[in-house]
């Protein structure tokens, strides 16, 4: 398959589709910080997109080297999302709950959070790596590359949304962004029960 129209559609439309649970999350985490900076948005989105970018990318290799490997993983990857969104979630809202008083030049969300947040909604994106296996590296590198630009607008846009959200429902914000992370780990897991 060359590169032409149809490859960048394609790859668009995996992108946007991978993008919405970090959208959800972009969304919980600009709720839960309204008074957020635009550099902490720019990385918030980065993150997001530098692992919906990678995802898909091992899971191209995986299926190039070891499929055998990733088809066993394979079941296990919504229990994962799940988990880490619970727990994320979980202390959001314990932290929205306990904390009245929220510092607001303080970020809501920790650096490790984040990761685990970007982990959390990409980690299906690995399953990807199964619908373009049929492209070469380059062309492969390329629709990963889409899919991480389409995510970083994607949930830069969901921050803001929050964002703006959240300067208006004040202090329950960090309670309702805790209860999103929660809902979009079930549905996740929702999702892959009943589509079995």
């Amino acid at each position: 398959m060359n590169p032409g129209f149809s490859f960048i559609i394609t790859s668009v439309l995996l992108g946007a589709g991978l993008a919405m649970d970090a959208f959800s999350v972009s969304l919980a985490n600009g709720l839960n910080e309204p008074q957020m900076k635009k550099r902490r948005m720019l990385c918030i989105a980065l993150v997001f997109a530098g692992f919906q970018f990678i995802m898909p990318l091992i899971g191209w290799f995986c299926v190039s080297a070891a499929a055998h490997i990733f088809a066993s993983f394979e079941k296990y990857v919504p229990w994962i999302a799940f988990s880490l969104l619970l727990f994320i979630g979980a202390k959001m809202l314990y932290e929205g709950i306990k904390n009245k008083n929220i510092d607001e030049t303080k970020p809501a969300v920790s650096v490790g959070a984040l990761l685990l947040q970007g982990v959390a909604t990409s980690i299906d994106a690995l399953s990807v790596g199964f619908a373009i296996e049929q492209y070469v590296f380059a062309q492969a590198l390329a629709s990963c590359l889409i899919i991480g630009a389409v995510t970083f607008v994607i949930c830069f846009a969901g921050v803001e949304a929050g964002k703006r959200a959240g300067t208006k429902l004040a202090g329950k914000a960090g309670t309702a962004g805790g209860v999103i992370l929660i809902l979009i780990g079930l549905e996740i897991l929702l999702k892959s029960i009943i589509g079995r």
